[in-house]
C-alpha cells in the first residue's frame, strides 16, 4: 500500500472578514465551511468504526473538513487545520524528545485528529506521543493497519459531499421560501418572519443609520437587541462599540457575512450580520442572534438569501420612491422658485399633491454637513435622509412635500405642528434644520424659502434654529433684509393706529431714560396711567414685554436701526 500520498482538500471552505477590535486586536470571526461534519460523525463511517480514540477525547466535536494521508519527514507542511492527519508513522521520530517536539509541531498545524495505522511501524500509539495530543487538545487516534487510507478518504469525501449536496437542496428551499415571502407579502417583515422561522433564531433588518427596518424575535434575543428595538435603532453602546472596531467599513468591504463575538460587558451576546447591496452600494444589513449554539453554514446561506431578496425589494421601494420623489420635487420646486400658475388644473395638482393653496405653511430646512458639490457618497446620504424624511412624515399623517438641492433638503409642515417631533427621529450627527415663519398660500412659499435660504449661514450642526432665534444674529451681522424684518416686526404693527406718532414716541422715550416710567412719564409731560396705558397697548400691538431685559435689547437695538435707515417709520 503507497502511504506518501498527496494532501485531499475539502470541498470547499470561505472565510469571512475579520473586523478590527480595539486597539488594534483582530475581532476574531467564525470560519464558516460549505459542508462539514464532526470528529465524532466520521468515527461512524465504515472505514473509521474500528478505530479507537487515545487521547483528547472531549474534543471529538472537532470539525472535521476533509483528510490526507501524510508519511514524508516535515509532515506539518502539508497538514490543514480541520483535516485528518493520516500517517503510518514511517517517518516518525523513534526517540522521545524528538516525538513529543515533532507531535507540539503538529498540532501547531490544528489537524482535526492525528490518525495512526498500527501495528507496524508502532504497535500502538506511542505514549510520548499520546500525552503532547492529550496536552495540545489534539484527538489521537489508532486505526487497524488493514484499513486502507484510501478507503478513509474515499467514504469521508462521498459524506461530505452528499453533506454538501443536502445543504443545497435545503438552501435553494430556502432561497424560493424567501423569495415567494417577498413576492407574495411584498414587505421586509413577511422576509424576517421567514427568515427566523428558517433558522429558529432571532433576526433583524436595519438600515445603514442602524434604524430599525423589521425584525422577528425568537426568545432568544440579547438585552441589547431587546434596547434597540424599543428604541427603533442601534443603542448608542453598540453604535460606540461598532465605531471604536471599525465596524462600518468592514461591512463595506465584505463580501459575506461577519461575525460579532459576544461582549458580556455591554450586554450582547455573539451575532453574524450580511450586508444589504443595491447595485454595489451598501443600503442595510440583515442581524442573526447566535445565542448559545452557534450559526450553522444553512444559518449563513440562509441570511446571505434573506440579503439579496431584501437587496431587490429594497430596489424596488427605492425606484417607486424615486419616481413619486421626482413628482413631488418638481411639484414644490415650483413652488419654491415662484413659479406655480394658480390654474384649476395646477391648483387640482396641488391637492392631490396634499398642499392646500389657502392652507398656512412653513418651510424646514434640513443641511447636511457635506461639501458642494456633493460626493457619490454624499448624495446618496442626502437620498437616503430624504427617503427617510418622506417616511416619517408620512407616519405622521403629513403629505410628503419634499424637494432636495445640493445638500440641503426641504420640506413643507403645516402651521401648528412641532418640527422637533421629526427632528427628534432622524440621524441628528451632521444633520442642522433652519425653519421659516408660516406663511398662507402658495404664494407664501417662495418668500419662506427666501427666508430658509437667509438663514444657511446661521445654521449649526445637531440643532435646531428658527427664524426668530437667528434675527438677531443676522442683524448683529449686517444682514440688511433682517434688519428691515425686525424693524417691520417692531413698528409694523403701530401702521393701523391712529396714534401711531404717539406711540413710536413713547417707545423712544422709554429707551432713552432706562424704561424707568417715571422719569418717562415726566419726560413726554404726561401722567404715569396714560403712560401705563399706551404701554398695555404697545405690549397688544408687538407682544413686547418691556419689563423684560431681551424685550427691551430688542428694542433699543430697532431704534438705533431706525435712526441709521431712511425707513417708513422713522
Amino acid at each position: 500500500m503507497d502511504h506518501r500520498r498527496a494532501p485531499v482538500y475539502p470541498a470547499g471552505a470561505r472565510s469571512v472578514h475579520l473586523p478590527s477590535g480595539p486597539g488594534g486586536r483582530a475581532v476574531k470571526a467564525a470560519k464558516i465551511v460549505i459542508a462539514t461534519m464532526n470528529l465524532q460523525e466520521a468515527l461512524r463511517l465504515p472505514a473509521l468504526s474500528r478505530a479507537r480514540v487515545v487521547a483528547a477525547a472531549p474534543k471529538l466535536s472537532n470539525r472535521v473538513l476533509g483528510a490526507h494521508a501524510v508519511d514524508i519527514p516535515d509532515p506539518q507542511e502539508w497538514i490543514r487545520p480541520g483535516f485528518l492527519f493520516l500517517t503510518t508513522g514511517y517517518a516518525w521520530p523513534r526517540e522521545e524528545q524528538a516525538l513529543r517536539a515533532f507531535i507540539r509541531q503538529i498540532a501547531q498545524a490544528d489537524p482535526a485528529a492525528i490518525v495512526l495505522a498500527v501495528p507496524q511501524f508502532f504497535e500502538r500509539f506511542p505514549e510520548a506521543a499520546r500525552e503532547e495530543a492529550e496536552h495540545a487538545g489534539i484527538p489521537a487516534i489508532e486505526l487497524p493497519w488493514e484499513v486502507p487510507f484510501s478507503q478513509v478518504i474515499g467514504e469521508l469525501n462521498q459524506q461530505l459531499l452528499a453533506q454538501q449536496y443536502s445543504v443545497i437542496e435545503r438552501s435553494e428551499a430556502i432561497h424560493r421560501a424567501l423569495t415567494l415571502s417577498a413576492l407574495e407579502a411584498g414587505g421586509l417583515q413577511p422576509l424576517a418572519d421567514v427568515l427566523s422561522g428558517l433558522t429558529g433564531r432571532s433576526v433583524v433588518f436595519e438600515d445603514l443609520e442602524g434604524n430599525l427596518l423589521a425584525y422577528a424575535l425568537t426568545g432568544g434575543e440579547d438585552e441589547l437587541r431587546l434596547r434597540s428595538i424599543a428604541l427603533g435603532g442601534t443603542t448608542p453602546e453598540l453604535s460606540h462599540y461598532l465605531q471604536e472596531i471599525g465596524f462600518e467599513r468592514q461591512l463595506r468591504q465584505s463580501l459575506g457575512p461577519l461575525r460579532l463575538p459576544a461582549r458580556p460587558e455591554i450586554g450582547m451576546v455573539g451575532r453574524v450580520v450580511c450586508p444589504i447591496r443595491l447595485g454595489g452600494e451598501l443600503v442595510g444589513s440583515v442581524w442573526l442572534i447566535e445565542g448559545e449554539e452557534p450559526l450553522s453554514e444553512l444559518d449563513m446561506r440562509a441570511a446571505e438569501h434573506a440579503a439579496t431578496v431584501a437587496g431587490l425589494h429594497l430596489m424596488h421601494q427605492r425606484d417607486i420612491a424615486q419616481r413619486e420623489a421626482r413628482l413631488g420635487y418638481a411639484f414644490l420646486d415650483a413652488l419654491l422658485e415662484g413659479r406655480f400658475e394658480p390654474t384649476p388644473h395646477n391648483l387640482e395638482r396641488a391637492r392631490l399633491q396634499g398642499f392646500h393653496p389657502e392652507g398656512r405653511y412653513y418651510l424646514a430646512l434640513l443641511v447636511l454637513e457635506e461639501p458642494v458639490p456633493l460626493s457619490p457618497e454624499g448624495f446618496n446620504r442626502r437620498e437616503r435622509l430624504a427617503e427617510g424624511l418622506r417616511k416619517l412624515l408620512r407616519e405622521q399623517g403629513l403629505a410628503p412635500l419634499i424637494s432636495v438641492f445640493l445638500n440641503q433638503v426641504l420640506f413643507l409642515l403645516p402651521e401648528g405642528f412641532d418640527a422637533t417631533r421629526v427632528w427628534e427621529r432622524l440621524p441628528q450627527k451632521g444633520l442642522s434644520l433652519g425653519l421659516s415663519r408660516t406663511r398662507q398660500g402658495w404664494a407664501g412659499v417662495a418668500e419662506s424659502y427666501r427666508e430658509s435660504q437667509a438663514l444657511l449661514p446661521h445654521l449649526r450642526p445637531g440643532e435646531v434654529s428658527t427664524y426668530a432665534q437667528l434675527l438677531l444674529p443676522r442683524v448683529l451681522a449686517g444682514d440688511a433684509q433682517a434688519q428691515q424684518d425686525l424693524l417691520r416686526e417692531l413698528f409694523g404693527p403701530l401702521e393701523s393706529e391712529r396714534n401711531q406718532g404717539v406711540l413710536l414716541q413713547t417707545l423712544k422715550a422709554l429707551a432713552r431714560h432706562g424704561f424707568q416710567l417715571k422719569r418717562t412719564a415726566h419726560a413726554l409731560g404726561v401722567h404715569e396711567n396714560t403712560l401705563r396705558y399706551r404701554l398695555e397697548r404697545l405690549q397688544q400691538l408687538t407682544g413686547l414685554d418691556l419689563r423684560e431685559p431681551q424685550a427691551q435689547f430688542r428694542l433699543q437695538l430697532g431704534l438705533q436701526l431706525l435712526e441709521l435707515s431712511h425707513s417708513k417709520w422713522g
